[in-house]
């Protein structure tokens, strides 16, 4: 089908990123406008795509010292719940209890697969000592070397 042909049923595919995810718009037949009366997305499963990883990030308190960080984080390796650690210093400003704080922290980068990504946040919110952790997470792009490692 060219960018120009319409398919019979009304539904219009348009691309929408470099995942390669679609998008089906049904388009009103008698509209001159053409309104959009539904969206349907549909998405290729992203492990399905070679060379896509997660990184999932959480913050420790900068009252731990680097041997107790690198214990930590030595456990989820040991747990293969991650292939890699990446561990900084960082200074973190944030509102808690209506207060603006300002505090040393840890910042924690893990590299893992979509199989282990929710065993991996699982693990983190029960040995967190934070009451709300920051643990957040988004998939990335590698090369395949890269994502046949950390796979394992």
């Amino acid at each position: 089908m060219t960018s120009k042909e319409l398919p019979s049923s009304g539904m219009l595919p348009v691309s929408i990123g470099p995942s390669q995810s679609s998008i089906l718009v049904l388009v009103g037949g008698a509209s001159t406008f053409k309104l959009c009366h539904w969206v349907l997305l549909h998405s290729v499963p992203r492990a399905a795509m070679s060379g896509t990883l997660w990184i999932v990030k959480t913050t420790l308190p900068g009252e731990m010292n680097e041997a107790e960080v690198g214990m930590w984080c030595q456990s989820i390796i040991e747990s293969n719940l991650a292939a890699c650690v990446d561990i900084k210093r960082i200074n973190s400003v944030f509102r808690w209890e209506g207060e603006i704080h300002n505090a040393l922290e840890w910042d924690i980068q893990m590299k893992t697969s979509e199989s282990s990504k929710n065993g991996l946040i699982s693990k983190i919110k029960s040995e967190h000592s934070y009451d709300v952790p920051q643990i957040v997470w988004w998939s990335v792009e590698s090369t395949k070397e890269y994502y046949n490692w950390v796979q394992g």
